[in-house]
C-alpha cells in the first residue's frame, strides 16, 4: 500500500473541504481518484483535481451501493476508502429537534458504518485494503452547543476500534484521523447559523461559542489533514489512530487527566 499508483481510492464529501484536498493531492501520488458528492452541480470542483465525481449521499442506500458497484465493476475493489463525509449539527441539546438528531446520525454514522460494509467483501477476497474514518479530537470529550456533532464522533471511535479487530485477519487495515478544529466554510457556517433570541436562554454560550469560531487561533488547514490522511492511506504499517494539531494532543490528555469539576471549570472559564 506505499504507492498509490493505480490503486483505486474513494472519498465520500469529496466537492470541499478535507475531502476535497484529499482528493488532489491522492491523484497527485499517483491513485485513480473517486469522489462522492451528494449533488451534481458540485462536480466540477472534484474534477478539477482530477478526481472521477460519483454521486454519493450516505443518507441514501442506493446511492452508495450503485457507487460501489459501479467501482467494483471495473477494477474489481476500492483499495482504500476514505469516510469523510460529514457535518456538525449545532445547538443545545434541548433544541435540536428529532429530525434533525436522525440526519445527523445518519450521515456521519450509519454512513460512514454502510460505505465500509458494502467495500469489505472485496477488500477480504483481495486479502488487502484500507478503511480511514475520518473522527476528531472531539470524539474523546464534549463542547457545549455540541453535543449531538460530538456523540457521533464517539461512536465513530467505537466502531473504529471494534472493525480495526475484526478485519486485521483478512489484511484489511482500519485507520482514525483525529483533527483538531479544521478552518472549512462548512464548519464556520454550522456556528455562525446558531441563532440568538431573546427568549433563549442559551444566548450567553452560542454569542460565547460564535466569538472563539471567528478567532479561529490553532485551527487546522484542510491541506495539512489531507497531508496526514494521504500518509496513512501510503504508510507500510499505518498507526491505528492520527491526531492532527496541538489541540487535538493536549485536549483529550487534559479531559483524562482532569477530575469532572476541572474540566467544568475549565469549560466556564472557556466560554464565559
Amino acid at each position: 500500500m506505499q504507492q498509490g499508483k493505480d490503486k483505486v481510492m474513494l472519498i465520500t464529501g469529496s466537492n470541499s473541504g478535507i475531502g476535497n484536498a484529499t482528493a488532489k493531492l491522492a491523484v497527485e501520488a499517483g491513485y485513480i481518484v473517486y469522489g462522492g458528492a451528494r449533488r451534481q452541480d458540485t462536480f466540477p470542483a472534484i474534477q478539477a483535481v482530477g478526481a472521477h465525481p460519483l454521486c454519493i449521499d450516505v443518507t441514501n442506500e442506493q446511492s452508495m451501493t450503485d457507487a460501489v458497484k459501479q467501482i467494483e465493476a471495473k477494477h474489481g475493489a476500492v483499495d482504500v476508502l476514505i469516510n469523510n463525509a460529514g457535518y456538525g449539527q449545532m445547538g443545545p441539546v434541548e433544541a435540536i429537534t428529532h429530525e434533525q438528531w436522525l440526519h445527523q446520525y445518519e450521515t456521519n454514522v450509519f454512513g460512514l458504518v454502510r460505505m465500509a460494509q458494502l467495500v469489505i467483501p472485496a477488500m477480504r477476497q483481495e486479502k488487502h485494503g484500507r478503511i480511514i474514518n475520518i473522527s476528531s479530537m472531539g470524539g474523546q470529550f464534549t463542547f457545549p452547543l455540541a453535543g449531538a456533532y460530538h456523540s457521533t464522533k464517539y461512536a465513530v471511535e467505537s466502531i473504529n476500534e471494534a472493525l480495526r479487530f475484526e478485519l486485521k485477519p483478512f489484511g484489511i487495515d482500519v485507520i482514525t484521523i483525529q483533527p483538531g478544529p479544521v478552518t472549512t466554510p462548512l464548519a464556520h457556517s454550522a456556528i455562525n447559523t446558531l441563532q440568538v433570541s431573546p427568549e433563549s436562554p442559551y444566548n450567553t454560550l452560542i454569542q460565547a461559542l460564535q466569538r472563539i469560531s471567528r478567532q479561529s487561533i490553532g485551527y487546522l488547514s484542510a491541506e495539512r489533514v489531507a497531508k496526514i490522511i494521504l500518509r496513512a492511506a501510503q504508510a507500510p504499517h499505518p498507526k491505528p489512530r492520527y491526531k492532527i494539531g496541538t489541540m487535538a494532543h493536549t485536549l483529550p490528555t487534559l479531559h483524562t487527566l482532569f477530575s469532572d469539576r476541572m474540566w467544568d471549570r475549565m469549560m466556564a472559564r472557556f466560554y464565559a
